[in-house]
């Protein structure tokens, strides 16, 4: 009896690894070729010669122009190209105060913090200060800049420059990390 179901177990092992054995064989599974359309890399929106304002009850945050900006819905990030221009606008006086230029930008959808790219600079129209450097983070809840990359203030007291940085929007109270400069 033992011989007898021990043969019935190892035929219905092996009825199922056939059976399984031949689903994969039908499975049709797509190639990848260049003509696949990619999802994440194929933006949902596309829109040129932008200007967006950002508004919180009444009171226009920011104003930013952009040349092109492409939505990716699924990793709810949009991107800034040709040229980014924003002016940051005071809560109080309603008048500018400081704005930043760069080649292109990364904007998480989410959070609406902004990873500014090539040929930064961000200038302070009550401080008189100017920072310039290649990569600069914007976190919009703390409402902060930093950068670990190459940066160079030019205020009206120093020009310093350094690999790190973080300050406020209005560049008044900023810090460098490995700092070297001169005072004028």
């Amino acid at each position: 009896m033992k011989n007898f179901e021990l043969m019935y177990y190892s035929i219905i092992l092996i009825f199922f690894g056939l059976l399984l054995f031949s689903c994969e064989e039908g499975k049709v599974v797509p190639r990848q070729t260049s003509d696949t359309i990619n999802i994440e890399t194929t933006p949902d929106q596309v829109s040129w010669d932008n200007e967006v304002l950002f508004v919180d009850s009444s009171y226009t945050k920011a104003k930013l122009k952009a040349k092109k900006a492409m939505v990716f819905q699924k990793r709810m990030q949009t991107i800034l190209e040709g040229g980014l221009y924003v002016e940051f606008y005071s809560r109080y006086t309603k008048k500018r105060m400081s704005y930043l230029t760069a080649d292109k930008a990364e904007i998480d959808d989410r959070t609406k913090n902004m990873l500014a790219r090539g040929n930064v600079i961000v200038y302070s129209d009550s401080s008189k200060t100017k920072v310039q450097t290649q990569i600069l983070h914007w976190n919009n809840k703390s409402q902060m800049f930093y950068s670990s990359e190459f940066v160079k203030v030019t205020s009206p007291k120093e020009i310093i420059q350094g690999y790190g940085f973080e300050s406020d929007q209005d560049l008044i109270y900023y810090k460098i990390f490995r700092v070297s400069g001169e005072r004028r």
